[in-house]
């Protein structure tokens, strides 16, 4: 099944209106419904503290098992531009902390999207974590021939509610920069790990995204007089 477009991490600007009435008790006869919001521009010390822990436990050099999957796709929704994608996947061997590492690339015609998945073998705490960086106005090759810094991460964890961290604009993020440093590595790292460079550009050209332009023909010479 396609992954998605995009993997947002909205960062969540609620109005004190909208608190309020979110935690007004609802009418008699209906259940209450609990919402939890997920600050991902200034997340805590103690969140900031498990992002960190997390980002520790992944292989410096992975390791990886003889099964993989790499697939490709494009995806169509209403009232958005069409997305071409590729994904690859490598597992890691039993007995791994991690059960697989995923690399997906998604582009339309607004952005070039990579994002890396670890997915834990047998979760106790922790589900998942996800790293992901977005580039405007530039080609799958372009975001492929360079390092591109990571610009959000996420947490699925076990019978709690994720926490994440995501470039704000505007806000003050000095603190959070080792966080964004080490999950830039860990993407630089498996993107060379899962050999992403070698394979996702020629499967997004076989999807008709990314293809180079077409040679001119050279100009026929005049014949002298």
């Amino acid at each position: 099944m396609p992954l998605p477009r995009h993997l947002p991490f909205a960062p969540i600007l609620a109005l004190a209106a909208t608190l309020a009435s979110a935690q007004q008790a609802p009418p008699a006869g209906q259940p209450q419904v609990r919402v939890n919001y997920l600050n991902v521009c200034t997340p805590s010390a103690d969140e900031q503290k498990e992002i960190a822990a997390v980002l520790a436990r992944i292989p410096q050099k992975p390791g990886f098992g003889p099964d993989f999957e790499i697939a490709r796709g494009r995806t169509t929704m209403p009232d958005a531009p069409v997305s071409t994608w590729v994904r690859v996947r490598h597992d890691f061997p039993d007995g791994a902390l991690f059960s697989n590492a995923q690399y997906s690339m998604s582009v339309d015609e607004q952005r070039v999207v990579e994002t890396l998945v670890f997915r834990f073998h047998e979760p106790k705490d922790v589900l998942s974590i996800s790293i992901e960086d977005g580039v405007s106005a530039a080609t799958p090759a372009q975001v492929l021939a360079t390092d591109t810094p990571a610009t959000r991460l996420r947490i699925e964890r076990v019978g709690k509610g994720s926490i994440g961290l995501a470039r704000c604009q505007g806000a003050d993020q000095s603190a959070y920069e080792p966080l964004f440093q080490s999950a830039s590595q860990v993407l630089a790292r498996y993107r060379e790990a899962l050999g992403v460079r070698r394979t996702v550009l020629s499967d997004l050209q076989r999807l008709g995204t990314g293809k180079p332009p077409a040679r001119k023909p050279p100009a026929a010479a005049k014949p002298k007089p």
